[in-house]
């Protein structure tokens, strides 16, 4: 089996939520690879997520299943996949 990157976007609850406060969150759940913010509108950001799984430990479905415990996070989208 192999190695899934996937680039996730994250949005948080509302243009107030701490968006440091989610990606440490992020970050101790999922083998990330890079993160950053994207503006979204009217000053509303993102939380944009390069992570590695496989498809041993479940690949993108697993990585959503740790998403969905993430506290302050109205959605997610997985935007990109490739194998590697």
């Amino acid at each position: 089996m192999g190695e899934i990157a996937c680039v996730y976007k994250v949005m948080p609850e509302d243009a107030e939520t701490d968006l440091e406060e989610i990606k440490e969150q992020v970050r101790d759940l999922l083998d990330v690879q890079d993160i950053g913010e994207e503006n979204v509108a009217f000053g509303l950001k993102a939380v944009k997520v390069s992570c590695v799984t496989t498809d041993e430990e479940g690949g993108t479905d697993a990585v959503e299943e740790k998403l969905e415990q993430l506290e302050g996070v109205q959605s997610y989208e997985l935007e990109h996949f490739d194998k590697l």
